[in-house]
């Protein structure tokens, strides 16, 4: 079957379907459908209506307790809550600590509140806000001020970090430990 221009511009002249969905519809090849579209004058096709924030909250359910349960793709390893828009995949913690704060956030953006993958905005935050409420429930159950330097001497200024129940802990002694772990599973499977 080979399509007349005619009812290909019909179909263009709708703006529900893309050059290729035409194509597939009509049996005829893209090229052509995207020529004329360019010949009409035609803004391309928007894949995607919506916003990454309207897609992001259509993959949503609220869950008792003030949680928002994912309901969108998972990632295949982790099971992390995905969202592909527009040719990205971004994280859907991500997204919600962008709701929320109005930035991107630094390091692994991840609630906290015990709902497994929680996506509410209210319970997602990024490393520097988690080490910092980490901090202040140290102080709140009565912990003292973190040493500044490791028993390895390393500033912890830098490199100090917070368990989720506020113990302080190096993250470089950490990172050290996890590189000669995993340099003595190497030498064990030679």
């Amino acid at each position: 079957m080979n399509a007349t221009d005619a009812e290909i511009i019909a179909l263009l002249r709708e703006g529900v379907l893309s050059n290729a969905a035409i194509a597939r519809a009509l049996h005829v090849d893209k090229h052509r459908v995207a020529c004329i579209r360019r010949n009409l004058g035609l803004p391309a096709f928007q894949r995607q209506p919506l916003s990454l924030e309207q897609k992001w909250a259509s993959k949503t359910t609220p869950v008792e307790g003030g949680h928002l349960k994912w309901t969108g793709e998972l990632g295949s390893s982790a099971r992390t809550p995905i969202l592909r828009y527009k040719d990205q995949c971004h994280t859907a913690a991500a997204v919600a600590f962008r709701l929320r704060t109005g930035r991107d956030p630094e390091g692994y953006a991840y609630a906290e509140c015990g709902f497994f993958h929680c996506v509410a905005p209210e319970h997602v935050d990024d490393e520097p806000g988690r080490q910092l409420t980490r901090e202040q429930l140290r102080y709140l159950s009565g912990g003292s001020k973190r040493p500044a330097e490791c028993v390895h001497g390393h500033d912890q200024a830098e490199h100090g970090k917070y368990e989720s129940d506020g113990t302080a802990y190096c993250g470089k002694c950490k990172a050290e430990q996890r590189t000669g772990r995993s340099r003595q599973r190497e030498t064990v499977d030679a």
